[in-house]
């Protein structure tokens, strides 16, 4: 930072002077960009700006009207201010005729009591200018080297603005032009006290120019854009006046997130990464206090305190790979959210892994939530196709209960993708919906189910596995068609001698008496567990 003309009073060299401020010892604090040695007083046209002139007054008018031209010449200029040494022109006391104006110009002037060097002054004033010019040359080499870094691994806004907070030990936020914030890493801060009200309070700040100080939030602010269409505001939350580093720092990252969204095309919107976080951080118990996601929702345009929520999950049917698999995941959460914004549906949207679109979403006030699912259901279907789930989690009376309802809808979705009692139309499912396949896939990774599969088909695997047989396939298309033998061949496209022969050998691999009802059953339900153990349900969980 330039020294301040209070700063250069206090250098060695000009303190040997006896320098006594004669006018303007409130403007002090005016910056110092350079000192100008002068004796002459027609040198407007010689400065500038930000210059202190130097003079021993020799040359100055003595009539108060080209003296009030000398002053006028150098305002206009927009001088730092005047030192003037005591002992040529002027004994004792610069003369009134030259303060007047001075004052009047807000011009600092200083008289200098003893015998001054200039040319020491001048020295201490320019060695401080350039090391503080160098200075900021360097940190603007580091902050190109930051961002420049940034830009080329094609970080994420979040780990921008992380960057930009340990660069500056500031709060920082980015939001769109709607004054909703997308993303902000508010450096230990309380979220509660520096989100609140957030919109309202956004709005009252007007930019001038590319970048702004707002002094009465003490809010630095930039606009984020780029090809001349700006969709955001970068703010940096300062609180004083901000310094030419933070003000450097935070046009270089806005330029950064600018490009970072010109190269997103293929990506999830910021919106919906914003949203995903925020899911993410429910489920994964990534908050403290849960009740900080219901401040966080409410910055980016989200009400949902006070409200019961409900988590519901999009299951895609085909995991696929590579970019065409994140291109869809991302156009599908693009979907669903424009779908909950046909509905004015209170929700947020995000992607919760590679196969998930996770909605959180509040109970709507009136018209019942069974008939909003189902409108919902119908606008998601007609928006990304039908090659996904909706299932349903239950509901929560507040934010501390979501993550239930979230992990009930992904283990729902699990099981209905692969439902199989001619019910795939269902619009959406909840957990009673999957009757014993939902129960049995709950409990799939408890060691007594997977011992009951053992004790009840473990013969058999063994038997296909020795031989290369398929009668535990055998076994299931038997039992699918309730015991109906023709039926079961049929499916298993056999012949019935064929097909009853199998069933003869299954029969003695498990020592069972397959015409009994309750074996059967057993059996049956050894089989569903075993799709569950093995992940038949779920491969891509």
């Amino acid at each position: 930072m330039l020294p301040t003309l209070a700063d250069v009073l206090e250098l060695p060299a000009v303190q040997r002077a006896r320098p006594r401020v004669a006018v303007g010892a409130d403007r002090l604090d005016v910056t110092v960009r350079w000192v100008h040695i002068a004796e002459v007083t027609d040198l407007a046209h010689l400065l500038r700006g930000g210059e202190l002139v130097l003079t021993t007054g020799i040359a100055m008018p003595d009539d108060p009207e080209s003296l009030q031209a000398y002053i006028d010449g150098i305002a206009s200029a927009g001088v730092a201010g005047i030192a003037v040494e005591l002992g040529r022109k002027y004994r004792a006391e610069l003369p009134e005729e030259l303060l007047r104006p001075a004052g009047d110009a807000g011009i600092p002037v200083v008289a200098l009591e003893r015998e001054a060097r200039f040319v020491e002054i001048t020295e201490a004033v320019h060695i401080r200018v350039v090391n503080q010019q160098l200075e900021e040359l360097r940190e603007s080499e580091r902050l190109h080297e930051v961002f420049t870094e940034l830009s080329v691994e094609g970080a994420h806004p979040a780990r921008v603005l992380r960057e930009i907070a340990e660069l500056s030990g500031c709060p920082v936020v980015l939001e769109n032009l709607a004054h909703q914030v997308l993303v902000c890493d508010l450096n230990g801060e309380d979220p509660g006290r520096l989100l609140a009200s957030w919109e309202n309070r956004s709005r009252g700040v007007r930019v001038r120019g590319r970048t702004t100080h707002d002094s009465p939030t003490g809010w630095l602010v930039t606009m984020v854009g780029a090809r001349g269409q700006d969709w955001g505001r970068l703010i940096l939350i300062t609180g004083a006046a901000p310094t030419p580093r933070q003000t450097m720092l935070i046009e270089r990252a806005a330029t950064t997130l600018a490009l970072g969204r010109l190269l997103e095309r293929h990506q999830e919107s910021l919106e919906r990464q914003t949203h995903r976080t925020i899911i993410a951080g429910i489920i994964d118990r990534a908050y403290s206090d849960p009740e900080e996601a219901l401040v966080r929702a409410r910055a980016v345009g989200v009400p949902l305190s006070g409200r019961p929520l409900v988590g519901l999950v999009l299951r895609l049917r085909e995991p696929g790979t590579g970019l065409a698999a994140q291109a869809r995941l991302s156009d599908t959460a693009e979907g669903v959210a424009r779908a909950c914004r046909a509905l004015r549906a209170t929700a947020l949207v995000g992607s919760i892994d590679d196969m998930r679109v996770g909605v959180l979403m509040a109970v709507p006030a009136t018209g019942g939530l069974e008939s909003h699912l189902h409108r919902l259901a119908e606008a998601i279907r007609e928006r990304v196709g039908a090659e996904s789930v909706l299932a349903v989690g239950s509901t929560a009376e507040g934010v501390r209960d979501v993550r239930r309802s979230f992990l009930e809808a992904r283990q729902v979705g699990d099981v209905a993708l692969h439902q199989q009692d001619g019910s795939g139309d269902r619009p959406f499912y909840r957990l009673p919906d999957l009757h014993l396949r939902g129960l049995l896939h709950l409990f799939r990774d408890d060691e007594r189910l997977q011992t009951y599969v053992e004790r009840e088909l473990g013969p058999l695997l063994d038997y296909d596995a020795r031989h290369g047989s398929d009668l535990t396939e055998m076994l299931r298309h038997y039992l699918s068609a309730g015991r109906n033998k023709a039926l079961a061949a049929s499916h298993a496209h056999l012949s019935r001698p064929a097909f009853y022969e199998r069933l003869r050998r299954i029969s003695h691999v498990l020592e069972a008496d397959l015409d009994s009802v309750e074996t059967s059953l057993s059996l049956h339900v050894a089989l569903l567990s075993l799709d569950s153990v093995r992940g038949r349900l779920s491969s891509s969980t």
